[in-house]
């Protein structure tokens, strides 16, 4: 995976709140704590998507097909994706 350069501005005290971290031995530099935070954020995005696909399905309620139904409906659909 390649990387790419950013510059970014701070202020004095999220600067220091970056050094702080380090400091705890969490991180070695500025980047590495940025990137973390980045990951979280994806996880968070990630965690929230999966959050609302599963209201959606509560919400949509119970189904009247069968299972045998509704794995065939799975099967046609993965099919037409070519993915089986």
């Amino acid at each position: 995976m390649g990387t790419t350069r950013k510059t970014i501005t701070v202020t004095e005290q999220q600067d220091q709140w970056i050094k702080a971290q380090i400091k705890r031995g969490g991180f070695t530099n500025d980047s590495e704590y940025i990137r973390d935070l980045i990951r979280r954020d994806q996880d968070s995005a990630k965690s929230q998507a999966l959050k609302e696909a599963v209201q959606e399905g509560l919400d949509s309620g119970a189904s009247d097909r069968t299972v045998s139904q509704i794995m065939e409906g799975v099967e046609t659909r993965l099919r037409a994706n070519g993915r089986l």
